[in-house]
């Protein structure tokens, strides 16, 4: 995953980013709690560090 610098912090984050609103609201409706879970564990064993 390539990264990049979050403004002069010197923090580095992945390049691609994961929007979490749906998480909890989706057409009215969210994914349960150990969906949700699964899916960040996911975005996060690929190296997806933007949330």
């Amino acid at each position: 995953m390539q990264k990049r610098k979050l403004g002069s912090s010197g923090l580095e984050v992945s390049t691609l980013d994961f929007e979490c609103m749906g998480l909890n609201f989706l057409d009215g409706k969210g994914l349960d709690e150990k969906e949700a879970i699964t899916l960040l564990d996911n975005a996060v064993e690929r190296g997806v560090t933007f949330f």
